[in-house]
């Protein structure tokens, strides 16, 4: 009986009921519980975001983001956030929300995700400062991953915008599987720009604005960055680790030594003459003209007509390049007739000099190990701990919050392909250097290239082709004649005409244009000469012509029953990155004449020879050059090619090859030079790095012969010229995309 009933009249006309009336209560409804907001301070919450973000979810959280949370926690929470532990199930709900919309890894707005946006949806679904099962951001309405994340990568990757993120998710029939729906071209200009924080130790985005004309200190900036980068990836190398953990570090010989290897600044050389030490630093042109090793601390005037190169005649050094000498500093007073400063201190130049017993690059790292995903569970999770896989470093996604996704969307496609040899489906990439439009020869060599794609099966055609500059043997657009322009546009022309005779090619195939060094607008002042890099792609007022070719040919083909997305034609700047399913391929494009840069200014030594247990790297695989860091399945697939290596390795021109693979990719950098030999856009300087490394390396130089290799798990592929001088023949490279390699094709004229 309700406590209060409705009691009858008490007028003798009114007979008293038998049961007193009840008041009817309606269905009990959720009242949402009210919440007395309080104002909670960043700083009385940052040990609680630390430790359930940071330590569980290994995030970093900013300060502004930090502020959003702590505003966001005392207005729903209240003064329960810490008794109840209120507050550390909301920020982890917003760590795996901020994980499951493919933010990065720091926390904050503009990193991949919207802070903002899973809040709203987090408080939405909050009662009582506690959030309702069954209805938390990890549920299908969440607004961040079905409307604004989805949309910016159905955008960049071209994907119907109406398509639902959890489609491509839970690997639903509306995912586009096709290859080409996942190709991206990232120019230079685009690529994120990233510097790492050497005090918090991770990548973070650069906030001030790129221009073409920025303050002297972004110039310092620029070495300062690479000198960074390469510090904690030699740290993080097993040689120069310390033996605390209780394993013997192993070098490059076949015996075991506890020792490890130890870096000196060079600041710290003062006052410590004929001791030896071990010194990382850019190798420099002093003033006196003289050879000298730079770090953050100082610099020091180098002796190397005793030292060793290790490996023998294995790589080059230059100005301009990170390098490791081992040797012994001798102070000023010591060294008789010296030439040399006697300005000493932090920051400046050091008197004495050193005295250099071997010097070597800076060990290479491959991709999984930087990244993180070297170990593994045993259900083929990646392991939490160490790399940057979360870190998106070309704005395609990082490889631990999209690497799985888009391997499983690679994995359908497979499974979906019927055509193949032994039933491995192919996806090939075309690559082609030098190609010289006003040269008739290359135009023959064109058609009969693509004319032996035309008659093989379609799933043999290659998917992409890669085109690149010089486009014309001599920079004609130089003068500021109208001449110039015009013979330039002609000559693309006449490759739309050459285009047009395979439109089954244009139909299905995406064709990517890079310039050189001598195609315009660089060529208008450079003259030929090497200009700054990155540079722009090839104005649209000389690719209309191809890009109309290309209209013609999709119009003559009925597309309503093909899911495969139209040919087209990009134009990109050089250097570019190429990407197939996100970051599980990520290729690096350059268009460059390296090695002669390198032989023209490489520091010669007193030694060109190096027994091999004195490698300072500790790691053999950076010698071995034809299976280096390759893996079993590699290894297994590529065995064939790597024995037909093996049986040249006393060619010069895979002895010279080897070099120039180890040299760039022991630096990290695209342009391992002084800018006065090669000039450098300081702001866009991010977009050369080569760390971590690519799956693939596409290092186009004329001046060295075509070859593909295989350098710590990095396929580095150089073309050469697509017609050599004094044959009559046309050679390029053919990349198997899922097998990670490439070979040298040759047609004759």
């Amino acid at each position: 009986m309700d406590s209060d009933p409705v009691l009858p009249s008490s007028s003798p006309a009114f007979g008293t009921p038998a049961h007193p009336f009840r008041k009817n209560k309606p269905t009990a409804v959720p009242t949402r519980t009210s919440i007395l907001p309080i104002l909670l301070p960043p700083t009385t919450l940052r040990p609680v975001a630390f430790r359930t973000i940071t330590r569980k979810h290994n995030l970093t959280i900013s300060s502004s983001a930090l502020q959003t949370l702590a505003a966001f926690v005392g207005r729903n929470c209240g003064s329960g956030w810490r008794e109840e532990g209120l507050a550390e199930r909301v920020l982890d709900e917003v760590a795996k929300s901020w994980r499951k919309a493919g933010g990065g890894v720091i926390v904050e707005e503009g990193k991949g995700a919207s802070l903002k946006a899973i809040l709203q949806t987090l408080e939405g679904n909050m009662s009582g400062g506690r959030i309702v099962m069954g209805k938390g951001p990890a549920a299908d309405q969440m607004p961040i991953a079905g409307n604004q994340a989805w949309d910016a990568m159905s955008e960049s990757h071209q994907v119907p915008a109406a398509m639902p993120s959890d489609a491509m998710d839970q690997g639903g029939s509306d995912t586009p599987t096709h290859p080409r729906h996942w190709v991206k071209v990232i120019e230079a200009f685009d690529v994120p720009r990233l510097t790492y924080n050497a005090d918090k130790k991770y990548f973070e985005i650069t906030k001030s604005r790129p221009t073409l004309f920025p303050p002297p200190s972004r110039k310092t900036t620029l070495f300062r960055d690479r000198y960074n980068t390469v510090y904690q990836r030699l740290l993080r190398n097993e040689s120069f680790q310390t033996s605390s953990s209780g394993r013997s570090l192993k070098r490059s010989s076949s015996f075991a030594s506890t020792q490890c290897y130890k870096l000196t600044p060079v600041a710290n050389l003062l006052g410590r003459s004929g001791t030896s030490h071990l010194l990382l630093g850019l190798l420099s042109t002093s003033p006196t003209g003289d050879i000298s090793l730079t770090d953050l601390t100082g610099s020091i005037a180098l002796e190397l007509s005793h030292a060793r190169m290790i490996p023998e005649d294995g790589a080059w050094f230059a100005p301009g390049m990170m390098v490791l000498v081992d040797g012994i500093y001798e102070e000023e007073e010591t060294v008789r007739g010296s030439t040399l400063g006697g300005n000493s201190g932090v920051g400046g130049a050091i008197g004495g000099r050193f005295v250099g017993v071997s010097i070597c690059g800076p060990p290479c790292e491959r991709r999984d190990v930087s990244l993180g995903t070297n170990n593994r569970h045993g259900a083929g999770e990646i392991s939490s701990s160490g790399g940057f896989g979360w870190i998106d470093f070309l704005g395609v996604g990082s490889e631990r919050a999209r690497g799985p996704r888009m391997r499983q969307i690679q994995a359908k496609w497979l499974q979906d392909s019927n055509h193949g040899v032994d039933g491995y489906a192919r996806l090939k990439v075309a690559i082609m250097s030098e190609v010289n439009l006003d040269n008739m020869r290359t135009l023959d060599g064109l058609r009969r290239l693509f004319n032996s794609y035309n008659h093989v099966p379609l799933e043999d055609r290659p998917s992409v082709f890669i085109l690149m500059g010089n486009f014309v043997q001599k920079a004609v657009i130089n003068g500021g004649t109208q001449a110039g322009s015009i013979e330039y546009k002609e000559y693309f022309d006449a490759l739309a005409v050459v285009l047009s005779e395979f439109p089954a090619l244009l139909q299905r195939s995406t064709f990517i244009f890079v310039p050189g060094d001598n195609d315009p607008w660089a060529s208008a002042f450079s003259a030929g000469a090497a200009c700054a890099i990155p540079r722009q792609g090839i104005p649209e007022l000389f690719t209309s012509r191809v890009k109309r070719a290309f209209a013609s040919a999709n119009a003559e083909l009925n597309r309503a029953q093909s899911s495969e997305p139209p040919g087209e034609a990009i134009w990109t700047s050089n250097p570019s990155r190429l990407t197939l399913f996100g970051p599980v391929h990520d290729i690096a494009i350059l268009r460059d004449d390296i090695s002669g840069r390198l032989r023209r200014s490489a520091v010669s030594t007193g030694q060109g020879a190096a027994d091999s247990d004195a490698v300072m790297n500790g790691n053999s695989d950076n010698v071995a050059m034809d299976d280096m860091g390759t893996t079993p399945e590699d290894q297994a697939e590529g065995q064939t090619e790597q024995t037909e290596v093996r049986s040249k390795t006393t060619a010069p021109a895979v002895l010279m090859a080897r070099k120039l693979v180890k040299t760039i990719l022991d630096q990290g950098t695209m342009s391992p030079f002084p800018l006065s030999s090669r000039p450098v856009l300081w702001d866009y300087a991010a977009s050369l790095q080569l760390y971590p490394l690519p799956t693939s390396f596409i290092l186009a130089d004329t001046e060295a012969a075509p070859f593909c290799m295989t350098y710590e798990g990095c396929h580095v592929m150089n073309p050469g010229k697509l017609i050599p001088e004094g044959e009559s023949s046309v050679k390029w490279i053919e990349y198997d995309v899922l097998k990670n390699r490439g070979k040298v094709k040759e047609e004759r004229l």
